[in-house]
């Protein structure tokens, strides 16, 4: 339940976010599409695609790694998992659970696949018109900034350009459990020093003010 009062995009995002649910355009993902709640303050955030069962629980990061980012943020920037909800726009590469591989594991988002779930992305950034963008994951961030490693882009902060519209981004690794990058050197320093920057943020500032 959204705890603070809408801002004047909130009509257009939600109606796009039903458009997104009705979406069934990609044969081997497993549906329904995963949207999160219509926040307009200026930031986004953008991971890979919804696991397994976030579409049950219909909500993005609704499992463990949510617990962990949603950990991060209560940590550095003083969000309770409600908060962070209603003051970031969730989005990602892909909508729906991709399914998991023959071997075990889930399924990566092939590149066909989010070329169909990008007119959604591309009208977020329209209608959200972030001032902040943060990637989470090495597939999110390697689709907007160049071919680098964590260790070479979690902690700063970029000038990106995308859609037409220019915005600071800020790289953070998957909070997977999966992956121990975050919980050993240098990947525990680089994301404290992320999560610094956007606790610092002149969008998340206004956002944890904004009426």
């Amino acid at each position: 339940m959204s705890v603070f009062p809408y801002g004047p995009t909130h009509s257009a995002l939600a109606r796009h976010m039903k458009a997104v649910e009705a979406c069934r355009r990609c044969p081997r993902m497993i549906g329904p599409p995963v949207v999160g709640r219509p926040a307009d303050h200026g930031i986004m955030l953008i991971g890979q695609a919804p696991g397994e069962r976030e579409p049950k629980l219909h909500r993005p990061f609704a499992w463990t790694a949510g617990r962990t980012l949603f950990q991060w943020f209560g940590d550095y920037v003083g969000w309770s998992e409600d908060e962070t909800r209603d003051r970031i726009y969730f989005s990602a590469l892909c909508r729906c659970f991709p399914g998991k591989k023959p071997g075990g594991g889930d399924r990566a988002p092939s590149e066909e696949e989010i070329a169909n779930c990008r007119p959604w992305l591309e009208a977020e950034f329209a209608l959200v018109q972030p001032r902040l963008v943060l990637l989470v994951g090495k597939m999110a961030i390697g689709q907007f900034l160049p071919a680098l490693s964590l260790d070479e882009t979690v902690g700063k902060l970029f000038f990106l350009n995308a859609f037409g519209q220019r915005m600071d981004c800020i790289p953070l690794p998957h909070p997977s459990g999966a992956s121990p990058w975050p919980r050993v050197e240098p990947g525990k320093s680089l994301l404290r020093k992320a999560m610094k920057r956007i606790a610092a943020h002149p969008a998340v500032k206004t956002a944890a003010v904004d009426p």
